[in-house]
C-alpha cells in the first residue's frame, strides 16, 4: 500500500469506522511510524499533533481499536480503517467523537443472512435445514413462503404482536432462501422499493 505522507507534511488523516455497525467513530492522524505500528500490533496508533508523539488508542483507557482492514483512498492520502472497538471511542466516554450511539442497524443483518444462505447454497452441508429447502426444489420453497405468509396474516388479524414478528421473520427467511435459489438477493427487493419511492416511478 502506497501512502502519500508528504502531501500534508508527513501526516495523513485516518477515518475510523466500526467494522460491524459501519458507523464512523473518530478521525485521527498518522505518520509513517504510527501506520507501521498499527500494522504491526493490530491496534490503531495515531500521531498526536499536540504532544508530537505516537499514541495507541486505549493505552490509558483500555478502549483499544482492533484493526480489521485498512484502505487507502484514490489520492493515496486518506486512510479508512475498520475496527472492532473495546468500549467507547471518545475520551469523553461517548461511543463516537460526535456523541452518537454506536448501534448496529438491525437491517444490516438481512445482508449478513443473505450471505449465510448463499454460503449454504454453495456448500450444501448435510444436516442443515436450509440445505434441505434447496434440495426440495423451487416449488417447495415457494410453498413455504406462502405457508409462512398465511401464518403471518393469521397472527396479524387474530394474534399477538410477538407472534406477528415471529411468523414475519419465518416468512422473510424463507423468502431469502427462495430469492437465493433464483440468483437474487434481498437487496434486489430493497432496490425495487427505493425505485418505487422515486416521485417519477410508474407501475410496470
Amino acid at each position: 500500500m502506497k501512502i502519500d505522507f508528504e502531501k500534508c507534511g508527513g501526516l495523513v488523516p485516518a477515518i475510523i469506522q466500526d467494522a460491524d455497525t459501519k458507523n464512523v467513530l473518530m478521525l485521527g492522524y498518522m505518520n509513517q511510524e504510527a501506520f507501521n505500528k498499527t500494522k504491526e500490533t493490530g491496534l490503531v496508533t495515531f500521531y498526536s499533533r499536540s504532544r508530537q508523539c505516537l499514541w495507541t488508542k486505549g493505552e490509558t483507557s483500555n478502549n483499544f481499536l482492533h484493526v480489521v482492514d485498512i484502505k487507502n483512498d484514490c489520492d493515496q492520502d486518506t486512510l479508512l480503517i475498520t475496527v472492532h472497538p473495546d468500549g467507547p471511542t471518545c475520551h469523553t466516554g461517548t461511543d463516537t467523537c460526535w456523541g452518537e450511539k454506536n448501534e448496529k442497524n438491525p437491517l444490516l443483518f438481512l445482508s449478513e443472512l443473505s450471505d449465510f444462505i448463499e454460503k449454504r447454497h454453495k456448500e450444501m452441508p448435510e444436516g442443515s435445514y436450509t440445505t434441505s429447502l434447496f434440495k426440495d426444489g423451487l416449488n417447495r420453497m415457494a410453498q413455504k413462503v406462502g405457508e409462512e405468509a398465511l401464518e403471518l396474516v393469521i397472527e396479524a388479524t387474530n394474534g399477538t404482536n410477538d407472534r406477528l414478528i415471529y411468523e414475519g421473520s419465518d416468512m422473510l427467511y424463507h423468502l431469502i432462501v427462495l430469492l437465493t435459489s433464483k440468483g437474487l438477493r434481498i437487496e434486489d427487493m430493497a432496490a425495487e422499493l427505493a425505485e418505487r419511492h422515486n416521485p417519477g416511478w410508474k407501475k410496470h
